[in-house]
């Protein structure tokens, strides 16, 4: 891209169980991403975060508000559990409103025999109805904990999909937004 200005991406990580995985998978996406010139990367864990879930507003709310207006873009990085995603995850979608609509959104999922992707076809029925555009191709990381090979060469074309996809749309709604408000 011959953009001037990075896209600003925020790389989510969406687990907060202690003792989690999704430090190795964030490390591998992290890799992945200095390839890509046209994002200027930032890591929002929700281990850090302090997120209420009566959805009150804090101050650290107020930050977690203001880093997810800044940016053009997100990956999240999530684990399936039980079918589905971390509750950590759903708490940081419902805390704002606004601040996601008209950004796209890759994803980046591990787990068990799924690889996390029952988790992000949920995830894609609730960034939709937070106005986001989800790419299509994701990555999905199967029995993560025990055959985790950064290599994986269908991992990695999947990741260059995805990241294509995502740059792609955060500079054409970029773009958009800065002509037209989102009518949302």
């Amino acid at each position: 891209m011959s953009r001037t200005v990075p896209l600003r991406l925020e790389v989510i990580v969406g687990s907060v169980r202690a003792g989690r995985f999704a430090p190795v998978v964030v490390d591998w996406l992290l890799g992945r991403l200095r390839e890509y010139d046209a994002f200027e990367v930032s890591v929002l864990d929700l281990a850090d975060a302090d997120l209420p879930q009566d959805l009150s507003r804090t101050p650290a709310v107020e930050e977690f508000t203001r880093r997810i207006g800044a940016a053009d873009a997100f990956v999240v990085v999530t684990s399936e559990y039980n079918h589905g995603y971390p509750a950590a995850l759903k708490t940081a979608l419902d805390t704002v409103k606004h601040q996601w609509r008209a950004k796209p959104i890759g994803f980046v999922a591990y787990g068990g025999v799924s690889g996390g992707l029952r988790a992000v076809e949920q995830l894609r029925q609730v960034v939709a109805e937070l106005h986001m555009v989800s790419v299509r191709d994701a990555v999905g990381f199967h029995q993560a904990r025990k055959h985790f090979d950064p290599a994986d060469g269908a991992a990695n074309d999947a990741a260059d999909r995805m990241l294509g996809q995502l740059a792609w749309w955060a500079d054409t709604l970029r773009d958009r937004r800065e002509q037209t408000p989102y009518p949302g």
